[in-house]
């Protein structure tokens, strides 16, 4: 039944671009984690090294912010939030506060990281529990990634936004081109990175791998194609497993309402901006059954959250 369901799903051809759209996303991310951990832990050394006066401890241990303002912070602290605001691109705009624990900047440097993040990271421990917008937001927003040009990282966030905040799940084939343009650029500044090397190649290979999967009883589906501007070899368009693509369709939806449920928990006013984003996941998720199934405990923190509006 789940594969018949997901086989339904994926003959619609712009689903299965919003959900190859996000796998890279998952697949950025990925690759994003060790190289925003590595420069935020030197980032915060070189602080430490040239301010002694960060070098202290809080001087209350209970420094921390009210709502989104850090109200009347220790005289370290009040040091650390001075600094914060000078390597901040935009000084001017919203930072949030609530996702940090002011007494933990001077030994936690991804405590640090979180003040140029979105809303939603109280809880976030380290650069492998952040999602992309969370990585991305930090490499646009922090001035020690001098290197990546902020223009072109807003433009990922940008379709990283319209991709999870769509409310149809679904993309054309044109905004997959622009998407794939995009991406092919910010790549190319970290190929003198390691780690990150294959990095546009994995994402190549989502865009064009084929997404038919076999269902007994079920027609099999046609290939996905691909992505125009893009050629599949012969690697990528081997049929994908209904296992591995329900796996990748069920960490996008994760991360979709995880992002919606916590900013919820964490900010009043966060609530009524994410209750429509909610409210469609919810359809979408009550309309699949196997989906339905899958997300039941979400499903029901959705309606809680509904009947107290």
């Amino acid at each position: 039944m789940v594969r018949e369901e997901l086989s339904v799903r994926l003959n619609d051809k712009e689903y299965k671009n919003w959900l190859k759209a996000g796998r890279c996303l998952l697949i950025l991310k990925d690759a994003l984690h060790p190289y925003a951990d590595h420069h935020m832990r030197a980032f915060h050394g070189d602080l430490l090294n040239q301010n002694t006066l960060l070098r202290n401890p809080c001087e209350t241990s209970s420094c921390r912010p009210r709502g989104n303002k850090l109200l009347s912070p220790c005289r370290v602290c009040s040091e650390w939030q001075k600094v914060i605001l000078i390597h901040h691109r935009q000084p001017d705009a919203t930072i949030n506060w609530m996702n940090c624990f002011p007494p933990h900047w001077g030994t936690d440097h991804w405590e640090l990281a979180k003040a140029y993040m979105p809303r939603g990271q109280a809880k976030v421990r380290g650069a492998d529990q952040c999602d992309a917008s969370a990585l991305l937001n930090l490499i646009n927003y922090c001035k020690c990634f001098s290197s990546v040009e902020p223009k072109l990282v807003r433009q990922v966030i940008q379709y990283r936004n319209e991709l999870m905040h769509s409310c149809e799940f679904r993309v054309k084939d044109e905004w997959m081109t622009q998407y794939w343009t995009t991406l092919q650029l910010f790549v190319k500044h970290f190929s003198h990175i390691p780690q990150m090397a294959t990095l546009g190649l994995q994402i190549k290979n989502m865009l064009t791998v084929d997404f038919s999967i076999s269902v007994f009883g079920v027609d099999q589906m046609d290939s996905a194609g691909s992505v125009p501007g893009l050629e599949s070899d012969s690697l990528s368009q081997s049929e994908t497993s209904a296992e591995l693509v329900s796996q990748w369709e069920t960490e996008l939806l994760q991360e979709m309402l995880q992002e919606c449920l916590y900013a919820s928990e964490e900010d009043e006013d966060a609530k009524t901006q994410d209750m429509e984003q909610l409210k469609r996941l919810g359809g979408f998720l009550q309309a699949n059954k196997d989906l339905g199934e899958k997300f039941s405990a979400q499903l029901q923190a959705i309606n809680s959250l509904e009947a107290r509006e």
